[in-house]
């Protein structure tokens, strides 16, 4: 059942449920005012007839008596069989039949005397023992000639506020009457509920393909999406229910997806012309070689040297590709508490000797431990002092130190090099970047020095930012959480 349920649309699925929660709510309201109908009619006809026998019962029972006292009499069931029979005369009318029983249930007398009269149903001797036991209103439903009737069961006192039950007396009549009202009561109610059940079936259908068009609008959108149309959005008039939320997040997603995948592409376009460039160097050089250079010693070193050069420099191109694939997996981070203090101790040595004839200066922060990977912090520092060397001149200063902000600490590398372009600023951390300066320059790197770093940074759940001025220099600085 839950297979064939899954197979429809939801908008079937809503409308179906929709329907079945207002058919059963029509169903429980109509069965609960034909009852509360029932229950009225019935009530009241039992009421009215007791209210008309009860002057009838006092006039032949209390009649004879001295100030609500029966008189004295031989037996009481002579005195009411002696008043059976008028008894019973007067409680009977056309619509309506009386029997007299006395306290052994036997009749006394019966009321009918007419063939339009109605018959008398049999007595029923659950009803009528619970009567003799003095209960008042004793009502019940039957059936005499296919007809439902409705009984009454009267208890005969000696007097109105005597234990003592002389007898009962039984008055019936038929609720044919009742049954039509009731039968057009049922048909106005299944009229009601059909006309309700069909506008409210109808326009619950429309609010909720109107809800679900949004829906619909987002999928189609997604099967677009799917064939490789980035560029589509979901543009709703409103954003403020479940849905439009949802097309607010979707839209967002799709946003980073094709940020993420323009990016990539870049990233291998840049990749594949940073590769193209050695390659083709190295390609220039061993036909120069095939065509006879190498009877040439000098030209032989010379190019000899030349690709050693591209060698170089497509083993550190490969080496950075391969970290920043390295960093899309957490599992190649190893986070430790380090010593920040005895961490760049040992550091500045290495930093000097990569800066080769600039001056490279520590200044040291508090005494601070930080959770982060060694080996990753080294190469990050590795990389803005690199970057630091290439655009600074001989003799030039490298500054590097940390210190403690609220939460985290902050480590800067600056220098007194060139600087950077204010308009190079916002794109020096975009893969495969060269900027103006690196132009002026001739530098030779690829442009993933500074995306490495801000990649390793945020593998540690941090942030870097640059700051610089041209001709004054650049500070890098980066921060990472304490814990």
């Amino acid at each position: 059942m839950l297979k064939i349920w899954n197979k429809f649309s939801l908008r079937a699925r809503l409308s179906l449920l929709y329907v079945g929660l207002l058919t059963l709510s029509i169903c429980v309201v109509g069965i609960h005012s034909y009852w509360n109908v029932w229950h009225l009619l019935f009530y009241n006809t039992a009421n009215h007839l007791r209210a008309q026998a009860k002057p009838v019962i006092e006039h032949w029972l209390y009649s004879k008596s001295d100030q609500g006292k029966v008189l004295p009499s031989v037996s009481e069931s002579f005195s009411l069989a002696k008043i059976a029979k008028p008894l019973a005369y007067d409680l009977t009318s056309r619509n309506t039949v009386a029997i007299i029983l006395d306290k052994n249930g036997k009749i006394l007398a019966t009321g009918k005397r007419l063939p339009e009269e109605p018959l008398p149903p049999s007595p029923n001797s659950y009803y009528y023992s619970r009567a003799l036991a003095g209960e008042n209103e004793v009502n019940y439903q039957t059936v005499v000639n296919n007809e439902p009737t409705l009984v009454l069961l009267i208890p005969l006192r000696a007097t109105p506020v005597s234990r003592k039950i002389l007898g009962v007396a039984q008055i019936s009549t038929s609720l044919s009457p009742i049954s039509q009202i009731l039968f057009k009561h049922g048909m106005m109610l299944i009229l009601v509920a059909a006309i309700t059940l069909m506008a409210g079936g109808g326009l619950g259908f429309i609010l909720i393909s109107s809800a679900l068009k949004n829906l619909r609008k987002m999928v189609n959108i997604c099967q677009d999406i799917s064939k490789g149309d980035l560029s589509q959005r979901v543009n709703f008039s409103y954003y403020h229910d479940e849905i439009g939320m949802l097309a607010g997040a979707f839209n967002n997603m799709v946003a980073r997806i094709e940020a993420i995948f323009e990016s990539q592409r870049r990233f291998v376009a840049n990749a594949a012309h940073e590769l193209r460039t050695p390659l083709t160097a190295l390609q220039g050089s061993l036909e120069v070689l095939l065509r006879g250079s190498q009877d040439d010693p000098s030209a032989v070193a010379k190019l000899s040297r030349g690709m050693y050069q591209e060698v170089t420099r497509l083993i550190r191109l490969c080496e950075q590709l391969l970290g920043l694939s390295r960093l899309d997996s957490s599992s190649n981070i190893q986070k430790k508490l380090l010593n920040l203090n005895e961490f760049f101790d040992d550091f500045i040595q290495q930093a000097k000797l990569l800066a080769l004839d600039r001056n490279v200066v520590l200044k040291k922060g508090p005494f601070v431990y930080v959770k982060a990977d060694a080996n990753i912090l080294s190469q990050i520092l590795f990389n803005l002092i690199y970057n630091a060397v290439q655009h600074t001149e001989e003799g030039g200063n490298i500054i590097l130190g940390w210190r403690l902000v609220p939460d985290e600490v902050e480590i800067w590398v600056s220098d007194d090099g060139e600087g950077i372009a204010p308009e190079d600023i916002p794109h020096i951390f975009e893969p495969f970047y060269q900027g103006k300066s690196s132009d002026r320059k001739g530098n030779k790197g690829a442009g993933l020095g500074l995306s490495l770093v801000k990649a390793m940074v945020e593998a540690h759940s941090g942030y870097v930012e640059a700051k610089s001025q041209l001709g004054k220099g650049t500070t890098i600085k980066f921060n990472l959480p304490l814990t």
